[in-house]
């Protein structure tokens, strides 16, 4: 036990072995931070919680996840996808409940990871994953619209539909100066890029907005006075605990959905080995957990920090602990500055990033897949925008495991093996005239045990029925049952029924449901295809001049 716990910890492994190491993670994390700081801030905006809290997030949670974290490289702090859940609950239980809703779903997290459930992720399927990332990004950018056309906020909770009625609000009374800002802000983080890739994109078009406002003594609002360092930790107050409970499930679940595949992305973009998943979650979950004690949101692994952090040469988690102090340094010394920025320039720089969190490729490759994958990537996609992140996901799980069930369940065959001898004596055809020798290939379940009755119980014209079932890839409860059932029907039309049987745990549930009851009785259970054709032979021969054995 006590060695399962170590693995958890940080150790002397996870520190830069040179120097070279050292200079190159104290780069990367500074290039880090210059991306991650108007990014955190715009999070923080964007939740309906503050900026305070988003940068908050970033330097604790940053921290935290770096030392604690499975993943070498993976920098964590608010995402977008996040703020899709926050916002509905900012909405209905107020800015108090943020970090108390952290704090749960970091102890969701870090019990996940004690009991080894990272590994459970990767099993999602992919057209659910890139549909639910598509709806998310369409909700981001609706959600950017009020400020992006610095109106307030209308009431409701659909965010396409607050967008649409921003949208109106503005076109009552429009204004050029957010407008003009915007513009400046989408096409500098979008464009600045391509002319070089080391470029903070983000951050120079937040700081032209921002001088531009200034400047011009333009009449927007601005992000406001933020502190001058970290806030007093205290606990978070748990007045609404049990309203909180299945949102933190919600947090903790997309916690771990966005860090293990962010992780796994980094994993491809070096060769510094794979993350470990349940000290990833568990990193996370004390990262969510420290920051609920200052204030902050819930966060997770961020994709497009992690990548900026691998491409920029980090070798170990220090890059990540660097980012988080210069996200400090900024707080403690240039505050004031920060302040100034206009809340349209952190609009438009997540207009942007929920453009680029699609990748148009994958989501063709996807709906060129099969109709089936295509129909569950479009309808979580739907649903995320539609309805809430949740029900989309959830129903997105249902609909792929329905379809796949229904795959499997065709896979599954009764096939009559014609070839089997039954033995050299039978000169007049005789035995072959009255014995059937079926083999069952695949899962035999619930969603094929219908289809396996009707095809087996409709055998007419024979006297011994013989069933290989050592290619049975799959048996459940209600296969088991289908074969008692399959037994008692055609002894009830004086069919015997002789069985191979070759998985033991098969044989198990096969007399645990009373299926080889009768078998057992008469002998009619055999372990070997030959003792079985052999007694079916002797049993036909019996039956056609003799008694029945």
């Amino acid at each position: 036990m006590q060695a399962h716990l170590l693995r958890f910890l940080p150790g002397r492994a996870d520190l830069p072995d040179s120097r070279r190491a050292w200079a190159a993670d104290l780069v990367a994390g500074l290039t880090v931070a210059v991306v991650a700081l108007p990014l955190a801030l715009a999070f923080g905006v964007a939740s309906g919680v503050s900026a305070t809290a988003g940068i908050v997030t970033a330097v604790v949670a940053g921290a935290v996840a770096a030392l604690f974290g499975g993943s070498r490289l993976q920098v964590s702090g608010p995402t977008g996808a996040m703020t899709v859940v926050l916002v509905p609950i900012v909405a209905d239980l107020g800015v108090g409940a943020v970090p108390a809703l952290a704090l749960l779903a970091g102890g969701l997290l870090v019990l996940g990871g004690l009991l080894g459930a990272g590994r459970l992720v990767s099993h999602l399927p992919w057209p659910v994953v890139e549909g639910f990332t598509l709806g998310i990004a369409v909700v981001i950018a609706a959600q950017q619209v009020p400020l992006a056309l610095d109106v307030a906020k209308p009431e409701g909770e659909n965010a396409v539909a607050v967008a649409a009625r921003a949208v109106g609000d503005f076109l009552d009374e429009p204004r050029t100066e957010p407008l003009l800002l915007l513009l400046l802000a989408v096409v500098g983080t979008a464009l600045l890029t391509r002319l070089h890739r080391a470029l903070p994109a983000a951050l120079l078009a937040v700081g032209a907005c921002t001088l531009v406002a200034w400047a011009g003594d333009l009449d927007v609002v601005t992000i406001g006075a933020l502190p001058h360092g970290l806030p007093a930790p205290s606990v978070p107050a748990f007045e609404h605990l049990g309203a909180l409970i299945g949102p933190a499930v919600v947090v903790a679940a997309l916690a771990a959905l966005e860090s293990l595949l962010s992780a796994r992305v980094a994993d491809g973009m070096s060769d510094l080995g794979r993350h470990d998943p349940d000290r990833e979650l568990v990193g996370q979950g004390l990262a969510n957990v420290a920051s609920s004690f200052f204030g902050g949101l819930p966060a997770t692994g961020a994709l497009a920090r992690t990548a900026v952090n691998a491409r920029s040469g980090a070798q170990t988690r220090v890059a990540a602990v660097v980012h988080a102090l210069v996200l400090l340094v900024v707080m403690l010394t240039v505050a004031g500055l920060v302040g100034h920025i206009p809340l349209v320039a952190l609009a438009g720089v997540l207009l942007v990033t929920a453009w680029r969190m699609v990748d148009r490729a994958t989501a063709r490759a996807v709906l060129r897949s099969t109709r089936a994958d295509a129909a569950v990537f479009g309808l979580t996609a739907l649903l995320t925008v539609a309805v809430d992140l949740v029900t989309a996901v959830e129903v997105g799980l249902l609909t792929a495991g329905a379809i796949a069930l229904v795959k499997l369940a065709e896979t599954s065959r009764v096939v009559e093996d014609a070839d089997v001898s039954l033995g050299v004596d039978d000169e007049h055809g005789l035995l072959r005239q009255h014995v059937l020798v079926y083999r069952l290939d695949g899962p035999l379940f619930f969603a094929a045990a219908t289809r396996f009755l009707h095809e087996l119980t409709t055998v007419s014209d024979v006297r011994v029925v013989v069933l290989r079932l050592g290619n049975l890839a799959m048996l459940d409860a209600t296969g088991a049952q289908a074969v008692a059932e399959v037994v008692e029907q055609l002894d009830a039309r004086d069919i015997a029924v002789i069985v191979k049987v070759a998985d033991p745990e098969h044989v198990r549930l096969l007399r645990t449901v009373g299926a080889l009851r009768l078998l057992d009785e008469r002998g009619h259970v055999h372990d070997e295809l030959g003792r079985a054709l052999d007694h079916a032979r002797r049993h036909a021969a019996g039956l056609a001049g003799g008694p029945r054995d």
